[in-house]
């Protein structure tokens, strides 16, 4: 009788132990899962899609730069405004784009053309817009199989003990009790 409280104990333990391990992994999941959101920014591809629309309406590279930093306000905002105001100001396009986020690198590349050279811009945000939909679905699909990955072991931490404590604990149980009564 004094062994099956030590087995009881052992198994609580372990319980404790798989609950508190499986409890902390999966916390770690979701946090990893939503990221950091504080001082959220305007995604770039809102940002991408806000200066097509104001280019369209007819509005200048400057303007539509502005009236979107206002928009997006942050960081990318700030940078919006500020090259804007460069440009107005006679900036070289370089120059006006300085110290701008690296997350702005599409909008600065797709509107320079229309800023040196006077080409329409909306062929070119459209291209920067499908660039930057290939690359996210491209780091959708590696998150995705990384994760299939991060869920191998505690699946096994949950579903091997399960099957040792359901299916052959039972069985080995039987087994002995048939050894020692007959």
């Amino acid at each position: 009788m004094a062994t099956d409280g030590g087995i009881g104990t052992v198994t609580s333990v372990l319980g404790v132990v798989l609950l508190v391990a499986g409890w902390a992994w999966s916390t770690r999941l979701v946090t990893l899962a939503r990221g950091d959101r504080s001082g959220a920014e305007l995604d770039a591809q809102v940002v991408l899609d806000l200066l097509a629309s104001a280019l369209r309406a007819g509005a200048g590279v400057p303007r539509a730069l502005g009236a979107v930093g206002h928009a997006a306000g942050g960081r990318y905002g700030i940078a919006l405004r500020g090259a804007a105001d460069a440009l107005v100001l006679g900036a070289r396009w370089e120059q006006a784009w300085a110290g701008a986020p690296d997350a702005l690198a599409p909008v600065r590349r797709a509107l320079r053309a229309a800023w040196v050279d006077g080409v329409a811009p909306g062929e070119a945000l459209r291209a920067a817009g499908q660039e930057m939909r290939r690359e996210r679905s491209a780091a959708a699909r590696t998150a995705a199989a990384r994760l299939g990955v991060r869920l191998v072991l505690p699946l096994g931490c949950c579903y091997l003990p399960a099957f040792v404590l359901v299916g052959l604990v039972p069985v080995l149980l039987a087994l002995g009790i048939d050894l020692l009564g007959a």
